[in-house]
């Protein structure tokens, strides 16, 4: 008894108070341990349903594409392909476009007024699958001769009877000018103070 030394008679106060505290560290764990068995089945549902949605948008884009292309370059052949990985949500995506009279190659082989075509049907493509009431186009037939030109007026005509899409252009075509239902000109009249001319084509 003597080795042992005096009784502490407070072991079973403080034995209670380790296992409260031990319940409720336990308790925590199984609360942390459910909280991230339940974010990881959330986040599996996300990516399941994110493959679902991204493989039907870019089916969707795909075939868009391909028909706006042919229609702008007046035949041709351009599609999508996702690179990099066999998970859509990790893949990366490869243009491959062939004007008429060319082979199929990636658009980064493509001159600059063929890459600013294939650009307009791809933003056109993307677009068409869930238009907004408003799109800004800023010059964006800058580096179209023409021809060009009318291609990319022809499609717009189209694109606006197929939506509810108000259409802003910022161009410094004619061509472009010409198919508007209203311009809005900045003029300097006097060196210094602009001045705001407007046009409407239907009055």
């Amino acid at each position: 008894r003597d080795l042992i030394g005096p009784v502490n008679l407070r072991a079973k106060i403080e034995q209670d108070d380790i296992f409260k505290e031990l319940n409720e560290l336990t308790n925590e764990r199984d609360d942390i341990q459910l909280a991230i068995k339940k974010l990881r089945n959330s986040i599996q549902n996300i990516n399941t349903e994110g493959r679902s949605r991204l493989i039907k948008a870019y089916e969707k884009v795909n075939n868009n594409f391909s028909d706006i292309f042919s229609r702008l370059f007046t035949g041709g052949q351009a599609h999508l392909e996702l690179i990099g990985s066999d998970d859509p949500l990790q893949t990366g995506i490869e243009i491959f476009a062939r004007p008429p009279g060319k082979k199929l190659t990636s658009i980064n082989l493509l001159s600059g007024g063929e890459k600013a075509l294939t650009a307009i049907s791809l933003i056109f493509s993307i677009f068409l699958i869930n238009p907004s009431p408003i799109c800004i186009l800023d010059e964006v037939d800058a580096a179209l001769d023409d021809s060009n030109v009318e291609k990319f007026c022809k499609i717009l005509r189209e694109l606006k009877d197929q939506t509810s899409t108000k259409f802003l252009i910022i161009t410094h075509h004619k061509t472009t000018m010409s198919m508007v239902d209203r311009i809005y000109g900045v003029t300097m009249m006097q060196k210094g103070i602009s001045d705001l001319v407007k046009v409407d084509f239907e009055e």
